[in-house]
């Protein structure tokens, strides 16, 4: 069951219900022992890279330990079950992002509602994915590409990090806004094989990060078409945006903080606003931009409408292309 939009935003406003302690003497001396932030991803990955670098800002700032614990598996799924179940103190605090609006409605049988359990605290990042073809496809735009798929139907064939991941239902999302394409997917355990298969013409393109294609981009391995996001990217500022072309079209990675529901809004303001403070910091900022990420400021309330629309969209998608986990 896909949750309510106007649950996560409740939550962001406030108004999910009385906090398990309150008042301004708790948010001062908060915090007083070790912050978790727990990832659903392993070590050493972009996610975890973000979450190690708010939490070594956090720790500078409040003078405690901001500690990263991943806990991988089931797209996010077992870190976010992990921090529902936490008490609502503060001191456990939840990566979120995109995986967690796509498996709101992926997967069928969660314990938990997402929308509902997790309160938004602040958003980090926008991050775009890039459309990149093998130099055999015969085309040089987006327009093109249209064209020739619409001409060759089930011809062409795209992979994937995996069923489910944002490379997939962004392609899909693709499929749909074009005219609803005949595309081929073909998913991969991970978006790094994806890649290797592209470069040896095995499948004929694949939504990438830019961190893994964009050095095949410019030795002219593979050739982009298109940026995800609704503005072009820093990174490859001569590749427009696929909404350039295909109207309302953006499809990103956005990442934040989550905490548990009922986590004190005196210890979540404070939360948000040293987050607000690190998106404005040059050094902070070109952190970010080695992960090919544009920072995403706002309030909890900001959050929460965000990641309500993503809880939207993208079961929207999933629903229309049949998506299911084998």
């Amino acid at each position: 069951m896909t949750p309510s939009r106007r649950q996560f935003l409740h939550l962001a406003a406030g108004v999910a219900g009385p906090p398990l302690l309150s008042g301004l003497a708790y948010a001062d001396t908060y915090p007083s022992r070790p912050v978790r932030i727990m990832v659903g991803f392993a070590a050493g990955g972009p996610n975890d890279i973000l979450a190690r670098l708010i939490g070594q800002w956090c720790s500078e700032r409040f003078g405690q330990q901001f500690i990263v614990e991943n806990r991988p598996g089931a797209g996010s799924n077992i870190a976010t079950d992990a921090v529902v179940r936490a008490p609502p103190d503060g001191y456990t605090l939840l990566l979120v992002g995109s995986p967690n609006a796509i498996n709101a409605t992926l997967y069928e049988n969660l314990d938990f509602n997402f929308l509902r359990d997790i309160a938004p605290v602040a958003s980090l990042t926008r991050g775009a994915l890039v459309m990149v073809t093998h130099p055999s496809v015969p085309a040089l735009t987006i327009p093109e590409f249209i064209a020739y798929a619409k001409a060759n139907p089930g011809r062409l064939s795209y992979g994937s990090g995996g069923v489910g991941g944002i490379t997939h239902i962004a392609a899909e999302l693709f499929k749909q806004e074009a005219g609803g394409l005949d595309l081929q997917h073909v998913p991969y355990r991970g978006v790094a094989p994806a890649i290797t298969d592209l470069l040896g013409g095995q499948v004929q393109f694949v939504f990438a990060n830019l961190a893994t294609s964009i050095g095949y981009i410019g030795s002219g391995k593979l050739r982009a078409l298109g940026i995800t996001t609704a503005a072009r990217s820093e990174a490859l500022p001569d590749v427009p945006a696929i909404g350039e072309f295909v109207p309302g079209y953006e499809a990103s990675s956005v990442f934040g903080l989550g905490a548990p529901k009922h986590t004190p809004a005196e210890i979540i303001d404070r939360l948000n606003r040293e987050a607000n403070a690190a998106l404005a910091d040059p050094t902070f900022k070109m952190h970010l931009r080695s992960l090919d990420a544009a920072e995403l400021a706002g309030s909890p309330a900001d959050f929460g409408k965000v990641m309500a629309g993503e809880t939207e969209k993208w079961a929207k998608v999933i629903s229309l292309a049949k998506i299911r986990l084998e």
